[in-house]
């Protein structure tokens, strides 16, 4: 088998999808478990697997933190995953990308500002219509911000993040996922939508979060006179 390399981000580990695949109930175990198909894969496939350093490195352990895990998560996250930070002048990326990039990303700011014209609209409309009452000003105004401004604020607030969020690269460890799995030659697995986009711009493997354990899964069940790993990991977490 050849050698593999996998670049993940924070959702490899954190998709909820993943690690109920895995038969856990809860975040810190569907990392451990996850992570333990991680091992399973270094000592038994040769596979190798990334995580960007400091950005997703530091993502990963807040997570951990965040939701109480306790420290064995990260002690096989250290463990298991190679920290490595991306060669940010080395790497390159072709003008074109950029291109793409400024004219894609043009096209989803317009989209947020005709939904951000569409929730002023909508707002003046309702604020109108009760304007047509007997009420004073002062008499209107919590009826405004109960009827109208809260009800108008949510629905922008969901399709603004759709417009504009959903599909891009919006943070330094997004972009350091990319630019470390172009400088490794490796396969990138995430649930990111703006990830999964541009790695296919750049020409790179992508796998889905939640794919990524079951992949792992069938290559151990096709290695010849292989051990039982799944319990031997289980007796070893209940030592």
């Amino acid at each position: 088998m050849l050698r593999q390399r996998f670049v993940l981000d924070t959702t490899a580990l954190t998709d909820t999808q993943a690690w109920e695949n895995e038969g856990c109930s809860n975040i810190c175990d569907g990392m451990s478990a996850i992570l333990e198909r991680v091992a399973q894969a270094r000592l038994y496939l040769g596979i190798s697997c990334y995580v960007p350093y400091p950005s997703v490195y530091s993502e990963i352990k807040e997570f951990a933190r965040n939701n109480n895990c306790n420290s064995s998560v990260m002690s096989k996250v250290d463990t298991w995953l190679v920290k490595k930070t991306p060669d940010r002048y080395k790497v390159k990326i072709p003008s074109k990308i950029f291109y793409e990039y400024v004219d894609y990303m043009r096209g989803r700011i317009n989209k947020g500002m005709n939904v951000s014209e569409e929730a002023i609209w909508e707002a003046v409309s309702r604020c109108i219509a009760l304007s047509g009452g007997d009420q004073s000003l002062p008499e209107m105004k919590e009826e405004i911000e109960r009827e109208v401004i809260g009800s108008i604020v949510r629905k922008f607030r969901e399709k603004y993040r759709s417009a504009l969020r959903y599909g891009i690269l919006d943070s330094a460890p997004d972009i350091d996922v990319l630019l470390l799995a172009k400088d490794l030659d490796a396969a990138v697995v995430s649930q990111d939508l703006g990830i999964q986009r541009w790695s296919e711009q750049l020409g790179l493997r992508f796998m889905e979060s939640r794919a990524f354990p079951l992949m792992i899964r069938e290559y151990m069940m096709a290695v010849p006179l292989r051990y039982d790993h799944e319990e031997e990991l289980e007796e070893d977490r209940m030592i």
